[in-house]
């Protein structure tokens, strides 16, 4: 698995593909010069380690400011964990733990 960074051409059409491969997408808004977005970037590396069937979607809030407005992020970072397209399982502001993202995902598989 990776973490997918995408930009304004292709979100919607990475998103697509990753829900018809996975149950389960976080999204996570944050920033090239933020910290915490950085330390959230290392928490969601170690959940990419799992292997778990899930896909991770980056999107850097200061080149594509039209995507975070879509889903109401003002607060870096944001992270927004789906089950499928249309249903929201988690939604925080801040840096989360990898142990508390894999419990919050894991009860959700």
């Amino acid at each position: 698995m990776a973490i997918f960074e995408v930009d304004d051409n292709n979100f919607q059409d990475t998103l697509d593909a990753e829900f018809k491969k996975n149950n389960i997408v976080i999204l996570k808004f944050g920033s090239d010069f933020c910290d915490a977005c950085m330390a959230l970037d290392t928490e969601l590396e170690q959940v990419d380690e799992e292997d778990l069937n899930i896909s991770i979607i980056a999107v850097n809030t200061d080149d594509y400011p039209e995507i975070a407005e879509a889903y109401d992020v003002y607060q870096l970072p944001t992270m927004i964990i789906f089950k499928n397209i249309n249903y929201t399982i988690y939604d925080s502001q801040g840096v989360v733990l990898s142990d508390d993202i894999l419990q919050i995902v894991k009860s959700s598989l």
